[in-house]
């Protein structure tokens, strides 16, 4: 996750809810990364940047993933990452680069006047998974242009070295609400950089504020349908019951079973009694870590080792097979 702004509920169910699960894969190693220097391919502010990276350090913490088994890192404090960054980069085709969705969407009519991180970022994001030599990396639908890139890009580096050194990684989707939306608008998806705060649910939100945004949401003046079915075409209904099947663990037909033919009005209350159960331990959670910065920071040093632990022999192999001499 990129520590900018706050987390909100589309990141708990599209990503942490269901990466805090990957920890219990027999024989699987994970690792969990703060992309700082994806961040900053916007302009930050440093006092921010550090405060968000403590806070996704947070909630990962919070949400359930156990730092004893395994890493949270920071991405900036692997060098190996920006390393590897640059020797895949003299590789890749820029006409490649330019046809990434996320690309266009950020840098829209002002392209030339974009940076060359926010162009090139991609590779970076390759190399954030080649790296360790990842066979499966946990993304939304949104990110499977740049998997496979990173699987471009790999077999780019084992063609023309004639090895086959750098893995190329599968994707692996997980769960029942893979992409939330905003509450706002059920077509555009959940952001941090909505300027509308009603538009998402924030993990640090209390009780009061989660059913006021619930409240809110966008829906329609006809109630629950009979069939999953009944939702095509009705965005803002569909995203509260991909909401709530997302919390609750179930089908969205399952949702729709239990509310078929209710109204908002009763429907609205139980999906935001449900977020609150489930997002209150967390939030209070992150309030106490937030307020042991020494704590966090213990954490990430002892998972910035582990992973340049991890990294270095990847980068080590493919220096030597590009023809770099050994500097020790």
């Amino acid at each position: 996750m990129q520590p900018t702004a706050n987390l909100h509920l589309g990141n708990y169910l599209g990503a942490l809810k269901n990466w805090v699960a990957l920890q219990d894969e027999p024989d699987s190693e994970c690792l969990y990364g703060v992309v700082d220097l994806h961040a900053i391919t916007v302009p930050q502010e440093p006092d921010d940047l550090r405060w968000a990276t403590r806070e996704i350090v947070a909630a990962y913490i919070a949400g359930g993933i156990d730092p004893s088994r395994a890493a949270i890192f920071v991405q900036s404090a692997v060098p190996q990452h920006s390393e590897l960054m640059w020797l895949l980069a003299t590789m890749t085709q820029m006409g490649k680069l330019e046809r990434m969705t996320q690309f266009k969407d950020k840098a829209g009519k002002n392209a030339e006047r974009a940076g060359l991180g926010l162009f090139a970022y991609p590779v970076l994001m390759a190399a954030d998974i080649l790296i360790y030599k990842a066979t499966h990396v946990p993304v939304g639908d949104d990110q499977k242009q740049h998997l496979e890139l990173a699987r471009d890009i790999a077999a780019t580096f084992n063609t023309r070295y004639g090895v086959e050194t750098l893995v190329a990684p599968e994707p692996y989707i997980m769960g029942a609400a893979t992409r939330v939306m905003s509450l706002q608008d059920g077509a555009k998806k959940m952001s941090k950089s909505d300027p509308s705060e009603k538009s998402r649910i924030s993990l640090t939100d209390d009780a009061d504020v989660i059913a006021k945004k619930i409240k809110k949401a966008q829906t329609d003046p006809d109630g629950m349908p009979e069939t999953v079915e009944g939702l095509e075409g009705r965005v803002g209904a569909k995203n509260l019951v991909n909401i709530y099947a997302g919390l609750a663990g179930i089908s969205q037909a399952d949702v729709v079973a239990q509310y078929a033919g209710k109204g908002w009005g009763e429907f609205k209350p139980a999906l935001a009694e449900l977020a609150v159960e489930h997002l209150a331990p967390i939030t209070a959670k992150m309030r106490d870590l937030m307020d042991d910065p020494t704590y966090i920071d213990g954490v990430l040093a002892m998972g910035n080792a582990k992973a340049r632990e991890l990294a270095q022999p990847t980068l080590d192999e493919v220096r030597d097979i590009m023809g770099f001499v050994k500097s020790s």
